[in-house]
């Protein structure tokens, strides 16, 4: 049950007219109280029932974040009576629905058509809180109520910003497979064709049997090698936590394995993926040739940081029981942070490096920079130190995972995608993988 404004106005209205006219008997006074209150069960047994009324949903599951879903609700009045009715359709807050609530009103035995728009700021599925029907009385006085369980689903999805560096990409990858082959063999190449040798050609790649059979010099030329195997492995402990700019860093390394793993997948290559901190949190494996991108956004879509330090023994362990005996390309996604790495991944690298090519790829904050750069008080050049710091003890790590044999890619928020791809497109045309 409720009651409207306009039941509280008639009861103010009562108790004013009591007053205005002076009258001090028992009997004008309980009759101000009852009248209105009459006129309010009156109103509240002519609404119709609202615990009565049936649903069905119907409309978007899943959404890439920022953008908009649409949520249809079948509201059906099975009641004889006319309902004039306020319905929310009620979703967490960071689902972001719009409208708040319907006015509809559904003659007996019809239906009303409510479509509610979801705008999730949050990764992950949102789920329906329930459908509350307020039926208002033909007085406009009191209202029956009632909230009913109506189960939906949407899945915000990350939203995958680097999507637009794929074109470029693409692009070199074409030139790479295309008609710019490689003159000098890689580890992971193989012989492509023969053509006539031009100036700037490496010498090396002459093919001196060819050349004897003809009147011109021949060189040989090479192509990386398909389905080769990569494994994303996406470290969810506390340091993907730190936020940089408004966005946790799990977040931008989510992205950047996206635009990695939609380039491999053009390029032929197969990729699978591993989030980890103190137990595996996702785990995807690609079957064959084709983009895995809709399965790993739909992994990647309920991943949270967990506020633990990442088990570095347990997260090499799982590597190297999932990769087999096969040689493959590990891009391991963390934090650049001293303290974790030397403690946790760089005594276990020598076992991953001797099976396969590591690469660590890692998310700067831009923000440090800008620290180092401060001069103007007292507080500002103890912050630029402890910048400066911070940055010196990061370009220390990357030195050393150099010096192991691990590829690192160090960039902020608006390059790291891009750059991590460049870098799996220079391996590619070195024939490393």
């Amino acid at each position: 049950m409720a009651i409207t404004g306009r039941a509280v106005l008639l009861a103010f209205a009562g108790l004013l007219l009591v007053l205005i006219a002076g009258s001090t008997g028992t009997w004008v006074l309980w009759a101000a109280l009852a009248l209105p209150a009459l006129a309010i069960l009156a109103d509240l047994l002519l609404a119709a029932s609202a615990r009565a009324v049936t649903f069905e949903r119907a409309g978007d599951t899943s959404v890439r974040l920022g953008e908009t879903a649409t949520v249809r609700l079948v509201v059906a009045n099975p009641t004889r009576r006319r309902m004039r009715a306020r319905v929310r359709d009620a979703w967490p807050p960071s689902a972001q629905a719009r409208p708040r609530a319907h006015d509809v009103v559904i003659p007996a035995g019809e239906r009303r058509l409510l479509a509610t728009e979801l705008t999730p700021t949050r990764r992950g599925d949102q789920q329906a809180a329930g459908v509350t029907v307020r039926s208002i009385g033909p007085l406009g006085l009191a209202a029956r109520q009632c909230t009913h369980a109506v189960a939906w689903q949407v899945r915000a999805l990350p939203p995958f910003h680097s999507r637009r560096h794929l074109p470029g990409k693409l692009s070199r990858l074409r030139e790479l497979d295309g008609q710019h082959r490689a003159l000098v063999r890689g580890q992971g190449s193989e012989f492509d064709s023969l053509r006539e040798y031009v100036p700037g050609d490496d010498v090396r790649s002459i093919d001196w049997r060819a050349t004897a059979r003809r009147d011109a010099v021949v060189v040989r030329t090479w192509r990386p090698e398909r389905d080769r195997r990569i494994l994303l492995v996406l470290d969810t402990g506390r340091t993907s936590a730190g936020r940089v700019g408004d966005t946790p860093r799990l977040d931008h390394s989510m992205d950047a394995a996206l635009l990695l793993a939609a380039l491999a997948a053009k390029a032929g290559d197969r990729v699978d993926l591993l989030a980890y901190d103190r137990r595996p949190r996702a785990r995807v494996t690609g079957t064959g040739r084709g983009t895995m991108v809709p399965v790993l956004v739909q992994a990647m879509a309920t991943l949270e940081p967990e506020l633990v330090e990442a088990d570095t023994a347990g997260m090499v362990a799982e590597i190297l029981g999932r990769t087999g005996s096969g040689r493959r390309l590990v891009v391991l996604f963390t934090d650049l942070n001293a303290t974790a790495l030397h403690e946790g991944l760089l005594p276990r690298l020598p076992a991953l490096t001797a099976r396969h090519l590591v690469l660590v790829a890692a998310v700067s904050d831009p923000r440090v920079a800008e620290m180092a750069e401060g001069r103007g008080d007292a507080q500002s050049v103890y912050a630029a130190a402890a910048a400066e710091r911070t940055l010196l003890e990061r370009r220390h790590v990357t030195a050393e995972l150099r010096r192991r044999g691990v590829e690192v890619v160090d960039a902020p928020p608006e390059r790291i995608a891009p750059a991590l791809a460049d870098a799996y497109l220079s391996l590619k045309a070195q024939g490393r993988l």
